[in-house]
């Protein structure tokens, strides 16, 4: 009798979407404090870009899965994880390297301390949709950047999954959010998202409008995931003591340090990524219950912008390098 096979993304060379692969492989056994997920629908995120084109903080070894976050049914479980596990429906929190544990695929075999549960209502697509968003803007807004109300918030790249849930959490905790996009295109779907003010940044100067919006006291709280020359212009809009958070490098150029602005407005801009949140022993059961708690409420709620069966993965992945989207694409198995 054949051993029984399953469907796991994978790429053998670095590369566009174009390296992703759907390899037929032997079903895989969870090894100890290890579950195995029976996969049902997968969220994208532009960190698996970056690994995928070999330019994230590690490099993966070839053929490397790839993903962080999946929805799905435990199936199984190893050594040293309970078995009334098995039939829960959870999802991931990307809470470990995607490389070793990529959740791309029919199934996916994940640790034991990254899966939770979520709020029954949500479908399997919502249920992917959750945690790496809610839980990147909860750190710098809510952990660090102890969001208050009337607080302004300046969101830049607002339209990705992180910006709406940042915009979600703002508004929840009473604050003010000033969110921006390139093109007038994505405006109208920001406002009626959350967004207080929406800054098109290609027709409209960005410290200009946050000093007329702030009444010329700035942001207290930059969220931003580019970095690069822009880096300037956010510390000039940026509030006297107030904070800047860089949670990614998605502009192509170098980041110059804004020194002299720094210096007079004595400003802190401070690099930040998820996985000091889901590494903490105290902080991440605390975020997981925040998000959690607002999912079962309805003050958050994933905004899924497009769907993509796992045979279109390629596709799914250029539409994600596009831009296009606003908010979460998932992929359905």
């Amino acid at each position: 009798m054949s051993e029984p096979t399953v469907k796991i993304v994978r790429f053998h060379q670095l590369g566009g979407p174009e390296v992703l692969q759907l390899d037929e492989l032997p079903l895989p056994e969870p090894a100890a404090n290890e579950v195995r997920l029976r996969v049902k629908a997968i969220g994208l995120n532009r960190a698996e870009v970056v690994f995928r084109k070999g330019r994230y903080f590690y490099q993966p070894v070839l053929p490397s899965k790839i993903g962080y976050e999946a929805s799905g049914i435990i199936e199984a479980v190893g050594p040293g994880v309970d078995p009334s596990w098995i039939g829960k429906t959870v999802s991931t929190v990307p809470a470990f390297p995607a490389d070793k544990y990529g959740v791309y695929g029919e199934v996916a075999i994940v640790p034991f301390h990254s899966i939770a549960e979520y709020p029954a209502n949500l479908s399997f697509e919502e249920g992917t949709s959750i945690w790496m968003q809610f839980i990147t803007a909860y750190g710098p807004l809510v952990h660090y950047g102890h969001i208050t109300k009337g607080d302004f918030v300046l969101i830049t790249a607002a339209s990705s999954s992180v910006g709406i849930a940042a915009i979600e959490i703002t508004k929840a905790e009473g604050a003010i959010s000033i969110a921006t996009t390139r093109t007038s295109a994505k405006k109208a779907e920001l406002l009626a998202l959350g967004a207080d003010h929406v800054i098109v940044t290609q027709d409209e100067d960005l410290v200009a409008r946050v000093n007329e919006i702030t009444a010329g006291k700035g942001a207290r709280i930059v969220f931003d995931p580019v970095a690069g020359k822009g880096l300037e212009a956010l510390a000039a809009a940026t509030a006297d003591g107030g904070i800047i958070f860089e949670y990614g490098a998605l502009a192509p150029e170098p980041t110059p340090f804004p020194l002299r602005t720094a210096m007079s407005k004595h400003l802190s801009i401070r690099g930040y990524i998820l996985f000091e949140i889901v590494g903490d022993p105290v902080a991440f059961p605390k975020a997981r219950k925040y998000v959690f708690d607002h999912l079962a409420a309805g003050t958050f709620k994933p905004h899924i912008d497009k769907t993509f069966p796992l045979a279109q993965i390629v596709e799914a992945h250029s539409y994600m390098e596009s831009n296009a989207q606003i908010g979460k694409i998932v992929v359905t198995v």
